[in-house]
């Protein structure tokens, strides 16, 4: 006999799975019954990842897994979903970015084009499936629904614009789909199997040519995995397509583009750890390389920006770049440092996103090309000067304003935000890690970090005193408080993982020792019993 809690592990992918089709059968007509489904849904997906948080945390030591295997058959053969640390961290945040997105977009972009809710349901069941799967093969039906759900959010709504960027997004997520599919093909072919724990099992024990082929199928699949992520030379199409996109999809894409840096960091630290023979530590300097060029390339953009929805997609290829280059490193302690930054700067971004599109009330059309052109030739500030003295602020602008520097914060990198701890950590832990004698990767890592927070904070600056300090008009913008409480709700969870910032950063560290010990992983994967069989029963 089975108890309801063996089976929450599967909830994160019925759940939306269930709500999204029951939503596509009411007519388009009923929005409002629609939102209030979708609400319930992600509200109750929200609980359900969070107690599943708690039970991954509630492991023992030695048995950091959990599995369901589906039509109750044993891995490698059948399916199998596997919770960890790791995995649960990324459900919580789905759901908490999830929630946030859907209240916000109630106010009325889930009105500006058809079957939104079902699409967002099927966004969140595609998420939760790639964190949750324990397999190659349906992580790729996983990228799949998700990636099918993100085309029709990334068009919804009008303007050329996004049709143009989604067009582009389209495109190039077909080709990361096709490297996908040749590179799960060629790991099957040469070790029989897509299961990523009999991975590490059999790796070791490839003879040298299938080893050299086993390589190449891993690089096939970490660009695939690294064009999602948004890694250099392959991310031209990102901050054009976040920009675009509407603030609720923006929001939510803030998180996909972190299941690339997931994927990569479970399947680098399970397949090539020190187990992995003469593969051990395959394609780590690249990692660290491309996460530094890609964090070059996202901050001489964050500098390029004239409009906030554009720096914040740059934030995005910062934000990657600082986990791909510290996932590089191999160290476990600057790991688990990299997954606290991973939360607070998702949040953040998150909060940016639907921020973009209430600051921008503000502005006339075309302030952008003014306040540029202000800057550069000063004009009309000593007139906005005396026009501004002993007016009052309003309390909107004063809510969005302190938002604004509440990201700028977390962005750049500055107390008292999460956002600085989460850098500090990252620093600290890579200046320890190599001890006295300190590499040169070292310390450009330090400088890059430090210089995109310079830029992040220059350019966040900029564009906050040409919208609050320099406003083209004097008209307060309307604002509901079904727009502003999700953004103000994802920065009091930045703010909370500062406060809390030792339980959080002990979890983070605890998920980091326990991906650079996959044997447990691999043990908890391949030698779980079926229901109702005892524990010698496990495989066939």
């Amino acid at each position: 006999m089975t108890g309801l809690l063996d089976h929450l592990i599967v909830v994160p992918i019925l759940l939306p799975l269930v709500s999204g089709a029951v939503m596509l059968l009411l007519d388009e007509r009923r929005r409002g019954l629609k939102g209030g489904i979708g609400a319930a849904a992600t509200m109750a997906l929200l609980v359900v990842a969070i107690a599943l948080l708690r039970q991954a945390d509630m492991m023992p030591a030695g048995s950091s897994v959990r599995t369901y295997q589906l039509g109750n058959w044993s891995a490698p053969f059948g399916i199998v979903l596997v919770l960890d640390r790791l995995s649960a961290l990324m459900l919580v945040l789905t759901s908490a970015l999830g929630i946030a997105a859907l209240l916000y977009s109630l106010a009325r972009w889930h009105r500006a084009g058809p079957r939104f809710h079902t699409l967002f349901q099927l966004q969140l069941m595609g998420l939760n499936g790639a964190f949750l799967t324990g397999d190659l093969f349906n992580l790729f039906v996983f990228f799949e629904v998700l990636l099918t759900a993100s085309y029709g959010l990334v068009l919804h709504g009008d303007g050329t614009a996004r049709v143009r960027a989604g067009l582009a997004y389209i495109a190039i997520n077909l080709v990361a789909s096709l490297l996908f599919l040749i590179g799960a093909c060629l790991t099957y072919g040469v070790t029989g199997t897509l299961n990523m724990a009999d991975f590490a099992r059999r790796i070791p024990a490839l003879a040298p040519g299938d080893a050299a082929l086993f390589a190449a199928a891993a690089a096939i699949l970490g660009t695939a995995f690294l064009m999602k992520a948004g890694a250099w030379p392959l991310n031209f199409w990102l901050p054009t397509t976040y920009a675009a996109a509407s603030a609720p999809a923006a929001a939510i894409f803030a998180v996909m583009s972190k299941l690339g840096v997931y994927v990569i960091l479970r399947l680098w630290t399970l397949v090539f750890g020190p187990g992995a023979g003469s593969l051990a530590g395959f394609g780590g300097e690249g990692l660290l390389v491309g996460g530094m060029l890609t964090i070059v390339f996202g901050t001489i953009g964050i500098l390029a920006s004239q409009t906030l929805s554009r720096l914040a997609g740059c934030s995005v290829l910062v934000s990657s770049g600082t986990l791909i280059a510290a996932i590089g490193t191999g160290s476990g302690a600057v790991i688990g440092a990299t997954l606290f930054y991973l939360v607070s700067s998702t949040l953040g971004i998150a909060a940016l996103f639907l921020l973009v599109e209430l600051v921008e009330r503000i502005r006339d059309p075309g302030a952008d090309v003014l306040a540029v052109t202000m800057e550069a030739y000063g004009e009309g500030d000593d007139e906005s000067l005396a026009e501004e003295i002993g007016i009052a602020i309003p309390a909107t602008i004063t809510i969005l304003g302190g938002s604004f520097i509440a990201c700028a914060l977390l962005l750049a990198g500055l107390p008292p935000l999460s956002g600085f701890v989460g850098k500090f950590a990252i620093m600290a832990t890579m200046l320890k890690a190599d001890g006295p004698a300190v590499q040169a990767s070292t310390w450009a890592m330090i400088g890059l970090l430090t210089v995109s927070g310079l830029a992040t904070l220059i350019a966040m600056t900029r564009s906050g005193i040409s919208s609050f300090w320099a406003r083209m008009h004097d008209g307060v913008p309307r604002v509901r408080v079904i727009e502003m409480a999700p953004v103000l709700a994802l920065l009091l969870l930045c703010l909370g993982l500062t406060v809390g910032g030792g339980p959080a950063m002990r979890y983070m560290e605890a998920t980091a020792q326990a991906l650079q010990a996959p044997q447990d992983y691999v043990t908890g994967v391949l030698a779980a019993p079926r229901l109702g069989s005892a524990a010698g029963e496990a495989r066939p």
